[in-house]
């Protein structure tokens, strides 16, 4: 499907840690597309060394470098992965003027097997319509695509990746004085939580071997799921009201202790990837006590997370994807931001004080029909870090049918993108979750 872009001129911003906006580069050359690159960092240098052009200005010098860059290259497309990162939630600006499409990589929509490549923006900032009748009228492309295929043991490739890049930048980074990544990538403070997170995944499974079993049979059907997400994720920092994930605890709390059922629990499940970085428990010790709810609150690290969807009689997510596979599962969602799934017969369209009473139920062929619109339109089957074997394409990604249409009327009204918030630095990329995916070699 790259070929739709034959003719044009497109330019790659930042990517993934590792090499697949090197492949994609290839791939697209290959279509016919003449494609330039611009680097930020000695990370970026590291893994796109050949043909791209350094940016080793301001943040506040970004957006009129790339807006002549864009005018002087007579740039007709842009490909960037993470669009709330300090470089790239300009960027929607600086091409609203020109006719410049703007492509958004992201973590899939759909996990594992999937990533996010969407016209426009992702996430909050995607144009989806929230319109069921939207997805009610849509009738799929005769272009069918084959069952997806597997994304499995790339963990390991991610964590390389995620090193190697640490350490270009903790080298080399005196080339790019006024660099300023999405979040930390001091080597030895991540070398410290990376190894703090592979310790206490093997402690919790341990631990939490007895709270599994309970949960799987004797609270089954009792309780509610809270998934946490990581801590410095976009999708909190940028896309919710919450200033933190401790006040949207706290907030939950306080509504299940005011209105949920005596006879019902509360489960919060911690996030894989912020397992080295935060543990919650002493938190919960005292928001349990301080609503009165220790027994009948369960803080789990490592338990099953499809096999608690399927036990759970509601999950409550802020705007997690996490909300997509509880819907896949049949298990109803509260959502407390407004991510792409959030319209009625999906989601619960309450308050959270009426969720624990009566979740309601959810639509399945609204479900299966945005889904599939979904699949057709801008989820690709692969990863960001490892080939998928079977493809033979040089990015080993399976890109999804309707990748280069136009995208269907009926937007929604996207939320404003104010570039000063990402000057002070204070603004985290969603791509904190792509470390689960992982890499390879070219």
């Amino acid at each position: 499907m790259l070929s739709a872009f034959a003719g044009k001129r497109v330019l790659l911003l930042q990517g993934p840690m590792g090499l697949f906006f090197t492949r994609l580069r290839i791939e697209l050359e290959a279509a016919g597309v003449e494609v330039f690159k611009i680097n930020f960092c000695a990370g970026d240098r590291f893994y796109y060394p050949k043909g791209a052009v350094d940016f080793r200005g301001t943040l506040e010098e970004w957006p009129n470098f790339l807006g002549n860059f864009i005018a002087r290259h007579d740039i007709g497309v842009v490909f960037l992965f993470g669009d709330c990162r300090h470089y790239h939630i300009v960027v929607p600006q600086v091409v609203r003027w020109r006719s410049v499409r703007l492509y958004v990589f992201e973590e899939g929509y759909i996990r594992p097997d999937f990533i996010t490549i969407e016209q426009g923006g992702a996430n909050n900032f995607s144009s989806l319509s929230h319109d069921p009748a939207f997805y009610r009228a849509w009738s799929p492309h005769p272009i069918s695509r084959s069952k997806p295929l597997s994304v499995t043991h790339v963990f390991s490739r991610a964590a390389f990746f995620a090193v190697t890049y640490a350490l270009a930048n903790a080298l080399f980074g005196w080339r790019y004085p006024h660099y300023q990544h999405h979040r930390s990538l001091a080597p030895l403070s991540q070398s410290f939580y990376w190894i703090r997170s592979g310790w206490r995944k093997l402690w919790f499974r341990h631990r939490e071997a007895a709270t599994a079993q309970r949960l799987f049979g004797a609270l089954a059907g009792q309780f509610f799921l809270v998934p946490l997400q990581t801590h410095n994720d976009a999708q909190i920092s940028v896309h919710s009201d919450y200033a933190s994930i401790e006040e949207f605890i706290e907030g939950v709390l306080a509504s299940f202790a005011r209105s949920a059922a005596s006879a019902h629990w509360l489960v919060f499940k911690h996030h894989p990837l912020d397992r080295g970085y935060r543990d919650y428990s002493q938190f919960l010790r005292r928001m349990t006590a301080k609503y009165g709810l220790e027994e009948r609150v369960i803080y789990v690290h490592d338990v099953h997370l499809p096999t608690l969807l399927d036990n759970a009689l509601g999950t409550i997510v802020i705007n997690s994807t996490v909300g997509l596979s509880s819907l896949l599962h049949d298990t109803p969602v509260c959502v407390m931001g407004d991510p792409i799934y959030h319209m009625p017969g999906l989601t619960f369209q309450g308050s959270l004080d009426s969720f624990w009473i009566d979740p309601g139920q959810i639509d399945r062929e609204l479900f299966w029909r945005f889904r599939g619109w979904l699949l057709a339109r801008n989820q690709a089957n692969g990863n960001f870090y490892r080939r998928l074997s079977a493809l033979s394409n040089r990015t080993g990604v399976a890109w999804p049918p309707g990748l280069a249409w136009e995208v269907d009327p009926v937007p929604r009204v996207l939320p404003k993108r104010d570039p000063i918030l990402v000057q002070g630095g204070t603004r985290h990329a969603y791509d904190d979750l792509c470390v689960a995916q992982a890499g390879s070699e070219l």
